[in-house]
């Protein structure tokens, strides 16, 4: 479709769901429906175009794509973005709303409402969307479609008889969908002063065409050869290439009010596009950019150190690339005694990390050693001033340490009403507090809790899975950070600190913790020739310690017979060289006691 066309026959919605809802399959079948993709084309999850997305059946990156679709005689041009389900995507989900007007809010009727449904639901309704509730799945035996349009009706407040059952697998209800968003769903307006605005809601990088921004056009137009200002970075670019995504790149000659697409200026680095920016004419620019979005907070942190494959240059060049095509992963130098060279990377949460890692080894053929993740830290100094740090060898002295503040997050955890119990006694072990309860029906409930990210980050959902049997479902947003009665717990070996081995943990459970720390530590470093004291410290007072006792080397074996005091001269004379062998030697702490005192599990 290159030809002009009036805004009120363009729709832009995007589609959200909790991980395997169908989300994804109904994209496909809604290309199908409109005649996108031809049979012969059509694979499942079209717009998952990374192999991880389709392996993990996730969604990671947001994607576009634009339709024709006939309706009461008149052809409408429908723009569908595809968002991520995943806790840790929800900047992705956020940045897509703000190019829609509406939005079709997916639910398995076998599962019900679950955690990431309530979090979407809620984005949904403060970006000012209009929402049209869909029930999936209701060709499966299990299908509960009464109820799950309750549970839609107690949350999200829209009345169970407005909600559309399909089967996205099956096509059933797909047709009825399409022309629903078409009826409810509102045209886009143009912004009152008519100046060229245009959001960038997403971009990703082309090695042979640089950087292509995915662009949504407010008011005005763009067009080919125009001259464009990105308001956020006041830089200039000329728009070399205009398209949409249908859903294979096509080119056109403009974009106008209300139309998603591409643009692509000539623009050599990713960081050169800020995601939420205002392209606007340079010559005409418009008063006030559109409102963006915030930047994406790195919550968790992990450092990666060359694998025996690897050196520290082809690690660095593989962060490089990776980092081009995801804005929200950061990455910077870092050493350690006990792994040498690395980088200590940030990322919003642990499945980022895990898909970092694995497009890591993956794309870019690196063998990677990781360390356990840790949250990052704010510190109130003496001098009133606030520093962020992210590993415990960043702590200042404790003499400057007015606070210490840990980050915390609303968690909202959906379980079947028979796994309370458990649940609220493992939320209690993890300093989580709860905020309320709700009943979504007579079997399902929804509990709300305040807990600190560091209690949560690494086990916490395997944990929650188990104690739920598998059905309990956990989203959680980061809220602020609040002080709270922490220490800097160090590990001695031998009587020296290493650096690389403290941890920031809360005092009330400082001394378990290190005991712990120290009881798998023994069992991972090797006897050495002399004794090894090891020691949990917090300041200068000892909290905990385990001593890897030495090799027992029989000295005596070679006398035989005679008076006792020989072997008691020989025996002596080895104590006298042990005592001498451990004041000088130092011990080796091999990689798998490094990483296994990182574990934090219980």
């Amino acid at each position: 479709m290159t030809k002009k066309i009036d805004p009120k026959y363009i729709r832009n919605f995007s589609i959200v769901a909790h991980i395997d809802h169908g989300k994804s399959t109904l994209a496909d079948r809604i290309l199908q429906s409109t005649g996108a993709v031809s049979d012969r084309e059509f694979q499942d999850q079209l717009l998952d175009s990374m192999d991880l997305e389709r392996e993990r059946g996730i969604t990671i990156k947001a994607s576009a794509v634009t339709m024709e679709y006939q309706f009461g005689g008149d052809t409408y041009m429908l723009n569908l973005i595809d968002t991520p389900g995943h806790v840790d995507f929800h900047y992705e989900v956020s940045r897509a709303m703000a190019a829609c007007e509406g939005a079709l809010l997916v639910v398995d009727c076998t599962q019900g409402v679950e955690a990431q449904t309530v979090a979407n639901a809620y984005l949904a309704v403060d970006a000012g969307l209009e929402i049209i509730p869909v029930i999936n799945k209701v060709d499966l035996p299990a299908a509960q479609e009464d109820m799950t349009a309750e549970e839609i009706e107690h949350i999200v407040g829209i009345k169970k008889e407005e909600c559309f059952g399909i089967s996205a697998k099956t096509g059933v209800g797909v047709e009825e969908l399409l022309e629903a968003v078409i009826t409810f769903l509102p045209a886009p307006e143009e912004h009152k002063d008519k100046k060229v605005s245009a959001l960038i809601f997403d971009s990703h990088y082309d090695e042979y065409r640089g950087v292509i921004c995915y662009v949504r056009v407010v008011s005005g137009k763009l067009e080919v050869g125009q001259k464009i200002l990105m308001m956020g970075k006041r830089t200039s670019y000329v728009i070399t290439e205009l398209g949409k995504f249908m859903p294979k790149m096509t080119r056109v000659k403009e974009l106008g009010v209300g139309e998603v697409g591409y643009v692509i200026a000539s623009i050599r680095k990713l960081s050169d596009v800020m995601i939420g920016d205002t392209i606007t004419d340079e010559l005409d620019p418009t008063d006030e950019p559109l409102p963006g979005y915030d930047p994406p907070v790195q919550m968790v942190f992990s450092d990666f150190y060359p694998g025996s494959d690897t050196d520290y240059t082809k690690l660095r060049q593989a962060f490089d690339k990776l980092q081009i095509n995801d804005a929200s992963f950061t990455f910077e130098p870092q050493s350690s005694p006990a792994l040498g060279f690395g980088f200590r990377c940030g990322f919003l949460g642990l499945l980022h990390m895990e898909i970092i890692q694995e497009r890591l080894e993956r794309e870019n053929d690196v063998d990677v050693v990781q360390t356990a993740p840790t949250v990052s830290y704010q510190i109130l100094t003496t001098d009133g001033e606030v520093l962020r740090i992210d590993s415990p060898s960043q702590m200042p002295d404790p003499s400057v340490i007015a606070e210490l503040r840990e980050p915390i997050v609303r968690m909202e955890i959906i379980t079947p009403s028979e796994y309370i119990g458990a649940i609220m006694k493992l939320a209690d072990q993890r300093r989580c507090i709860l905020i309320k309860t709700d009943y979504l029906s007579q079997t399902r409930v929804m509990m709300e809790y305040q807990a600190p990210l560091a209690e949560i980050v690494y086990d916490f959902y395997d944990i929650l899975k188990g104690a739920s049997r598998g059905y309990a479902t956990l989203d959680y947003e980061f809220r602020h950070f609040e002080k709270s009665n922490l220490v800097k717990m160090d590990i001695l070996v031998n009587k020296v600190a290493v650096d690389a081995l403290s941890v920031i943990v809360h005092r009330s459970i400082s001394e378990s913790r290190g005991r712990k720390l120290l009881e798998r530590l023994r069992k991972v470093i090797p006897k050495h020739q002399f004794e090894i004291p090891l020691q949990a410290a917090i300041g200068g007072k000892i909290i905990a310690r385990e001593t890897i006792k030495a090799f027992r080397k029989d000295v005596t074996a070679k006398l035989y017979g005679g008076d006792v005091t020989r072997k008691m001269k020989v025996l002596k004379k080895q104590k006298e060289g042990k005592k001498r062998m451990k004041s000088v030697g130092s011990v080796n702490i091999p990689q798998e006691a490094f990483m296994s005192i990182l574990d934090n599990s219980d």
